[in-house]
């Protein structure tokens, strides 16, 4: 049995995403940042990323983690490559290639969307285009990021979907770390491929279900 730790505003979004899309039997055991709580350390604070059932689990103190069956995994992106592989079916990958494919775009998301797309929401909830330093490091920040996205523009051009011409993990992993930067529409608007296979990943009801619990989540 799957044991997922983090909560829906985290980087747990992303397994929880897949396993909405695959109906797997999990436990949910909410862990909360503890820069959220008012005092992470107080003895009635909820599970959080310093309480020490946590760091038991994950000495690095951070979410997600996933247990199963004495495998402990604590990065998000090789949780949801783990889960589709086991539990996903034709989410997972159906043969090597597939399997090398899904890998090197986790890692392109990782390595060449995640941090620009995070710069730019950061930015943007500091002032946005209203302040000439926030205005600035998004320009920055997006410059960074055409590049990847006209690569990803390229592929959707072809095909419908990341990997096998069907919604797979991969669609998930590069969603999720793209969407930090979907409040720069002018940017997204700049790729029409890419903006219409989010919006279609968005449009999947696992991800509604995993996005309506983080909206009950408190912010």
């Amino acid at each position: 049995m799957i044991t997922l730790y983090g909560v829906c505003r985290s980087r747990a979004s992303r397994p929880l995403w897949l396993l909405a899309e695959c109906g797997a039997d999990f436990i949910h055991v909410p862990v909360i940042q503890a820069y959220r709580l008012k005092d992470a350390r107080a003895a009635d604070a909820a599970l959080n990323t310093v309480s020490p059932a946590y760091l038991a689990v994950n000495p690095q103190g951070q979410i997600p983690a996933m247990e199963e069956d004495g495998l402990v995994l604590t990065e998000s992106l090789a949780i949801t490559l783990h889960i589709a592989r086991r539990h996903g079916g034709l989410l997972g990958p159906q043969d090597g290639a597939e399997q090398a494919l899904m890998e090197q775009w986790a890692l392109f998301a990782a390595t060449s969307v995640e941090t620009p797309a995070l710069e730019i929401l950061y930015a943007i909830g500091a002032g946005g285009e209203s302040q000439p330093e926030t205005r600035a490091a998004i320009a920055v920040s997006a410059e960074k990021l055409r590049r990847p996205l006209a690569r990803l523009e390229r592929h959707l051009t072809a095909h419908d979907w990341m990997v096998g011409d069907r919604f797979t993990v991969a669609d998930i992993n590069t969603a999720e770390c793209l969407r930090y930067a979907q409040e720069h529409s002018a940017l997204i608007a700049e790729f029409p491929k890419v903006k219409a296979w989010i919006g279609r990943c968005q449009a999947r009801p696992g991800f509604q279900a995993m996005w309506e619990k983080r909206l009950a989540e408190p912010a």
